[in-house]
């Protein structure tokens, strides 16, 4: 059964959800550990969430269970106005297709080219192969790596493989990203390319995206940051126009939202524990 948020009128088209994602009062345990814990968030349409918390707080379970990959014990999750948390697996393909997914690894195929790993959901879904060329060239521009098409994995570093997944994500042009630890192994300047090209996703394409990140910096940077169509670059931005940049802040402790906010609201918190994980 799939479940939405609205049905529209007869006669109407139907509007696409300002809310792409929706956690409501969601709880799920391993092992009688409560993992999270009636936690509730939305992600606006063009906004970047960024999920803090130490290791094993729940920010890459609340990735899968946005995908549909594991149910929740109780609460509800709707992506895109479909109810994932009621759905069965068979019927979560169409909401998938409108997900991009970004693995701290890059999870890409040894054997297979840059070209066969960005393509590979087209491939997947046989579209001909002029037009799949044509689109990975497009992702691969995008990342600044179109040279590499012909290349294989290993040929490439950890930092070029980083976004040729993001190419991948990126391909069919998805209404939903969702980054687990992208710039994670990576050094400072690496780190700082890769969170440039997520600053370009968010600015030039409006893709919502939840982004888990063991990096403060990674976050403050999107936060404070814009990209500039003719510079070709992000450029930062001060003061009230930091705010409109569609960056927030959730932070979890203890299997609970303890914050969700934006930059400035986390660094003005009083909550000693958010006092002790900025310093």
């Amino acid at each position: 059964m799939t479940t939405s948020l609205a049905s529209p009128q007869p006669g109407t088209l139907p509007e696409p959800p300002r809310k792409t994602v929706v956690f409501e009062d969601v709880s799920i345990a391993y092992d009688n550990r409560p993992v999270l814990d009636g936690v509730s968030f939305t992600l606006e349409r063009g906004e970047t969430k960024a999920l803090f918390g130490v290791a094993g707080s729940g920010k890459t379970v609340i990735l899968k269970l946005a995908l549909g990959l594991i149910k929740p014990d109780s609460g509800r999750i709707f992506v895109l106005g479909t109810e994932v948390s009621a759905t069965r697996e068979r019927n979560l393909f169409e909401v998938r297709r409108k997900i991009g997914m970004v693995f701290q690894e890059s999870a890409l195929f040894d054997s297979l080219t840059v070209e066969g790993n960005v393509g590979f959901r087209l491939f997947e879904e046989h579209c001909p192969i002029e037009e799949i060329h044509e689109r990975v060239v497009e992702a691969l521009r995008f990342v600044e790596l179109e040279h590499t098409v012909d290349l294989f994995p290993a040929e490439l570093s950890g930092g070029m493989r980083r976004r040729v997944a993001i190419a991948r994500a990126i391909i069919t042009k998805p209404e939903v990203l969702l980054y687990d630890s992208p710039t994670g192994g990576l050094d400072p300047v690496t780190s700082t390319t890769i969170i440039e090209l997520l600053v370009k996703q968010r600015d030039v394409y409006k893709t919502s995206a939840l982004l888990v990140t063991h990096r403060l910096q990674d976050a403050f940077t999107m936060a404070d940051h814009r990209f500039d169509r003719e510079l070709n670059r992000m450029v930062p931005v001060t003061g009230g126009a930091a705010s409109n940049l569609h960056t927030r802040f959730l932070v979890l402790r203890d299997a609970k939202k303890i914050f969700e906010g934006t930059a400035a609201e986390l660094v003005a918190s009083n909550d000693e524990y958010i006092k002790e994980y900025l310093s």
